[in-house]
């Protein structure tokens, strides 16, 4: 009896492992990738290419000229915008087998090219320019997350190189920011932060801001209360509460400091 019951206790010793395995959930299959490339030569940049995962915030982008080496730095797009962007490439059949380029001669856009990726699966389209709606609203998509992505690295640029450069690289995004060609500008913020809180550019910052944001009605984004540049505008006014708060921190030099004669 002893000896039955020690078969049995290293019988289920031995195959507890493999039960464990068997309870582990299955391994999920390859996620999706939408990437999109432009080459544009003797423009600047020459080179642009956003790469986004279906299932994951990471994404990569690269934004150089042709005679530079790759560098894809990572960045973050949010789960709602790559939903949209699936569905997109969704209603372009994945890319597979789709001709966006019209059929005429015109000048010369820029090489596209949307690409479309899952484990073994890969299509791609390229077009210099089209009429399609969905091709050109996830275009349009593409082309803003590269800007955005350039503003931050012009801006941590200037801060590091060139001090008196950050007001101009500010009014360029704030220019951006006003005709919403940024998908998620709340990307921007940490580095809007950094210029805020740093005694070697706020005082610069603050007073080409102060100059130029309040020189003309503050328009609130699309479904959002306006707000006067005055006002503290938070999170509950709008989703870009916060980014709006930064440039009002950028606008107003803190109200402790001595006044000049």
């Amino acid at each position: 009896m002893k000896l039955l019951q020690a078969r049995r206790f290293l019988t289920a010793v031995w195959l507890l492992p493999f039960a464990f395995l068997a309870a582990l959930p299955a391994e999920k299959p390859n996620a999706a990738t939408l990437s999109y490339r432009r080459i544009f030569k003797s423009s600047t940049p020459e080179f642009i290419e956003i790469k986004v995962n279906e299932t994951s915030d990471a994404a990569t982008f690269e934004i150089r000229q042709l005679d530079e080496d790759p560098s894809p730095a990572p960045f973050e797009v949010g789960a709602p915008l790559r939903a949209r962007m699936f569905e997109l490439a969704e209603q372009l059949h994945h890319f597979e087998n789709v001709q966006l380029d019209v059929r005429r001669r015109i000048a010369n856009l820029g090489e596209k090219t949307f690409r479309y990726e899952k484990g073994k699966e890969a299509h791609e389209t390229k077009f210099n320019y089209t009429l399609n709606g969905p091709a050109n609203q996830l275009m349009q998509i593409f082309e803003g997350l590269a800007r955005q992505q350039e503003h931050v690295v012009t801006l941590e640029r200037r801060m590091k190189y060139d001090r008196l450069g950050v007001n101009d690289a500010l009014l360029q995004f704030e220019t951006d920011l006003n005709r919403k060609l940024l998908p998620e500008p709340q990307r921007v913020v940490p580095v809007l932060d950094e210029i805020a809180n740093n005694p070697r550019f706020v005082d610069i910052a603050r007073q080409r801001a102060r100059a130029k944001v309040l020189s003309k009605p503050w328009s609130a984004p699309q479904g959002c209360r306006a707000t006067p540049p005055t006002a503290r505008m938070t999170s509950r006014h709008c989703g870009n509460g916060l980014l709006a708060n930064r440039f009002q921190t950028l606008a107003h030099p803190a109200r402790k400091r001595a006044r000049r004669p």
